[in-house]
């Protein structure tokens, strides 16, 4: 029999406030994939963990079909495989699953084909499937990554710098926002105005982000493109958002397109600030998941056996 092949997957935060559709961040909680041959033809699929009943498990499954993709673009016939999923990160709350299913597929494809394509080129193949490189790229690479695209040219990706000292927090409600419906809401067109508001928060996000700096983080989370649209679709967004920076969080965002909600704050007071936020939507019929989280430096990791 062949080798079977172990990939894990972080789960990502997009956006970061002022950074929509080009920045993200590798966060610590994952999803595993397993690629196991089988000697019949053809797949079977088999999922555990959170929200396991709602994955596909035919040829729609996102895995399966990134898989399937990657031994297309090498020009091979893929193999007969086991595919067994084990669900840590939740399905369309903003942390990234999709891109988690996308990376573990190539991925897993790849070792298993003996890696003929680099980090590169498996970071251009996941962004071709998924459409934007701001979850898919920290997804496989890990850290905090900025994505800038030009016509006629490919992605562009860096890494940069998150200090040690800034603790990022996630309320997860128990309910689904779709990346569709919260593009919906957004504008079709910006003010100069707040274009220009963006970039200045944007770059001191950055510095925020390397130094720890608490006032430039304050600041520089702030947003005008997307969040104050999305907000309306998160119940009780404001009260969390309150929450939170009553109980010393630099500030609050949407992760992603949401309904997840991203605090950063020092670590003297992340146990206070989760506490908070979670207190803050203890009044609504849902119920909503905390994590103290970390910044994952390592992205998809991979192995054969």
């Amino acid at each position: 029999m062949s080798p079977s092949a172990t990939v894990t997957v972080p789960a990502t935060t997009a956006n970061i406030g002022p950074g929509f559709d080009c920045l993200g961040a590798a966060l610590t909680l994952y999803n595993r994939f397993e690629f196991a041959p089988i000697e019949a033809s053809g797949f079977k699929i088999s999922v555990t963990g959170l929200e396991a009943n709602r994955v596909a498990t035919g040829t729609k499954n996102l895995a399966y079909r990134a898989f399937l993709a990657l031994f297309e673009k090498i020009g091979q016939s893929a193999p007969a495989i086991h595919l067994k999923i084990e669900l840590g990160v939740p399905l369309a709350r903003g942390l990234g699953s999709s891109s988690t299913a996308i990376v573990g597929g190539l991925v897993g494809a790849n070792l298993l084909a003996g890696s003929p394509l680099d980090l590169q080129a498996l970071g251009t193949l996941a962004t071709e499937l998924e459409g934007h490189p701001d979850n898919v790229v920290p997804a496989l690479l890990g850290g905090c990554r900025l994505a800038v695209a030009d016509a006629g040219l490919p992605w562009q990706t860096c890494e940069l710098p998150w200090h040690e000292s800034i603790v990022p927090i996630v309320a997860i409600p128990h309910f689904e926002l779709s990346t569709a419906a919260a593009r919906r809401v957004l504008p079709r067109t910006y003010s100069r105005a707040e274009a220009i508001y963006n970039m200045a928060h944007l770059g001191l996000l950055l510095r925020g982000l390397a130094t720890g700096n608490g006032e430039w983080l304050q600041r520089g989370l702030r947003d005008r493109i997307h969040q104050p649209y999305r907000k309306s679709l998160i119940p009780d967004y404001d009260a969390v958002h309150t929450a939170a920076l009553k109980a010393g969080a630099w500030g609050l965002v949407i992760s992603g397109a949401g309904p997840t909600l991203l605090a950063l704050t020092a670590a003297e007071l992340a146990d206070q600030v989760q506490t908070a936020m979670l207190e803050a939507w203890s009044q609504q019929s849902f119920k909503v998941t905390t994590h103290r989280l970390s910044l994952d430096s390592r992205g998809a990791v991979g192995q054969t056996r």
